[in-house]
């Protein structure tokens, strides 16, 4: 069958090739140079949160205070990716422990939802809006839990800078409003969404200023009164009695049960760097899932941007991905063989399944033996890093606005299955398959950079390319994440969707047309996507020179800082 290709138009896409002529090694691929400085570094999607963090770091706090304030800046900014309506995870190093902390922050389902509903419903998915995909917003408890055992300063002062811009405005950017423009078209129908984000009867536009007034209150309110005022106070009762009134099944008694929970990171060493990533019920174990069979090729050799190369990748993503369907899940309701999915010895097994000449149309999950959002990351003189991801999930979430909050409820639990003998089956209380993963990197038991790379089943791809970009291809923070990325869609999914045709693998421009052929005879589905490919913020410790290093993502608003 003849592989079609989706393509930049010509006359755009030839200077892109010409330039990438020399680039086979992946080198100079950068937008702009890394940022070093001695005390502290912050990186962001958004400039106006990035100094909020630096403001925090300069007032005295660490970089656990400046990451909360730069998620509810965040928050308030860049509503279409985040909110405390959401989730949260973190992997925290202390200076003091010398250790990495992980958090899971991710909120469960409701309790009074059963899965025989959906069943009655004639429904195969869950819906990805409106009131049945809604679970428990974690993001709120999980500040305070970080808060709680490493912040130096009160959260009062930590939310201010979020609770001023919410209560005085902000200048939108372009990012932000094309997609504050298309989330609130798609989400117009549902309560209060109109009220809260078109103020004057249309969405804000690039350079207006946005004001949420509402979000202003909600957040001072948890300022003056603590998660409690979230979880069991009037912020609760309020989410309880919109999604009564609006055929909800997310409740007081839901929110006020939830609790973060302290998790140990796992790992797995790629070429003499050690990996970290947080256990499911997220997707992060498929970062070393793909390292570990990447691991066995000689990767540097295949060169950057070569078809050999994006063959291999796309191929172990595959594989990777295929476990991630059958086994990531709630680890409290389905034993999850995490030990054996991140060992060296299954992906040996894993790797003898990949053709090199030949893209697979189909593959199986292994056998064992007897599951849009802002990424930031904060360094500070003290020697404490942290790499932090939370999401709404789909953008801005369910639509569920509830009444004077200012903000949406997430959509996570559309991640179920409805497969009662899936791992990632429904159930009351559960805790749904995540997307959201921080990334953090050590060599010698030291750390070494922290990092993320935001965008649903792009990101395990993310970390992946952004490691392999590190090590193996020799380029700088800031290179290895504005060099063209891959991203294949398409693998069978936690909610039950199989794939049956190899997928489609999309290519940034810079990829050689000789490489892109290459690739179409192998078998691939080779097309071109604007956007889906990530947003990468990062820090790097340098222990030679005392300083940190700060990168950003160039394909959006992000910004690193330092002081």
């Amino acid at each position: 069958m003849t592989k079609k290709i989706l393509i930049t138009p010509v006359f755009f896409l030839i200077p892109l090739l010409i330039m990438a002529q020399d680039r086979v090694t992946g080198r100079d691929f950068a937008t702009r140079s890394e940022v070093i400085a001695q005390n502290g570094m912050a990186a962001t999607s958004q400039p106006l949160a990035t100094q909020a963090a630096i403001d925090i770091l300069q007032k005295g706090g660490n970089a656990i205070d400046a990451a909360i304030a730069a998620n509810a800046v965040l928050g308030v900014v860049e509503p279409t990716g985040c909110g405390i309506g959401g989730d949260l995870f973190a992997i925290i190093w202390s200076a003091e422990k010398q250790k990495l902390y992980g958090l899971n922050a991710s909120g469960r389902s409701p309790r009074s939802l059963k899965l025989e509903y959906f069943k009655k419903q004639g429904l195969q998915f869950i819906p990805s809006t409106g009131p049945l995909p809604v679970s428990v917003p974690g993001c709120v408890d999980g500040w305070f839990e970080m808060h709680e055992l490493f912040g130096r300063i009160p959260m009062r002062d930590i939310l201010q800078p979020a609770i001023n811009y919410a209560r005085n405005g902000f200048p939108v950017t372009e990012v932000i409003a094309y997609y504050l423009e298309s989330n609130v078209r798609a989400l117009s129908e549902f309560p209060n969404i109109k009220e809260t984000y078109m103020p004057d009867g249309k969405v804000p536009g690039k350079g207006e200023i946005f004001r949420n007034p509402a979000l202003a209150n909600t957040l001072d309110k948890i300022a003056k009164g603590g998660r409690n005022e979230f979880y069991r106070g009037s912020i609760a009762k309020v989410i309880d009695a919109f999604m009564k009134s609006h055929g909800g099944f997310l409740t007081f008694d839901d929110l006020s049960r939830h609790n973060s929970e302290w998790v140990e990171p796992v790992s797995s060493s790629y070429r003499g760097y050690d990996i970290w990533e947080l256990p499911p019920n997220g997707q992060g174990i498929a970062t070393i899932q793909m390292l570990n069979i990447l691991e066995g090729f000689d990767i540097a050799r295949m060169g950057f941007g070569s078809a050999q190369y994006i063959h291999t990748f796309t191929e172990a993503k595959k594989l990777a991905f295929e476990d991630r369907a059958k086994f990531y899940a709630d680890p409290r309701y389905s034993k999850v063989p995490v030990t054996q999915l991140i060992s060296k010895k299954y992906a040996a097994e894993r790797r003898r399944h990949i053709n090199p000449a030949k893209a697979a149309n189909v593959v199986s999950a292994g056998k064992i033996e007897a599951g849009n959002t802002i990424y930031l990351t904060v360094a500070d003189r003290y020697g404490n890093m942290v790499s932090l991801i939370q999401s709404n999930y789909r953008g801005m979430g369910s639509g569920m606005c509830p009444t004077g909050l200012g903000f949406i409820l997430q959509d996570r639990g559309e991640m179920f299955s409805l497969d009662p003998g899936h791992a990632n089956a429904y159930a009351p209380g559960k805790r749904p398959f995540h997307t959201i993963i921080p990334g953090f990197i050590t060599k010698n038991g030291k750390p070494y950079i922290s990092f993320g790379v935001m965008g649903g089943d792009m990101q395990p791809q993310g970390h992946v390319q952004v490691i392999v970009n590190l090590v193996d291809f020799k380029m700088n923070l800031q290179e290895a994440g504005d060099a063209p990325r891959i991203y294949h869609t398409g693998s069978s999914e936690p909610t039950g969707q199989v794939m049956t045709d190899g997928g489609i693998l999309y290519l940034e421009s810079g990829v050689r047309w000789e490489e892109i052929r290459q690739l179409l005879s192998m078998g691939h589905n080779v097309q071109w996507n604007l956007g889906s490919y990530g947003g990468y913020q990062a820090i790097m410790w340098d222990e030679k020179n005392k300083v940190w290093y700060g990168a950003s993502e160039s394909r959006k608003d992000g910004q690193a800082a330092g002081y």
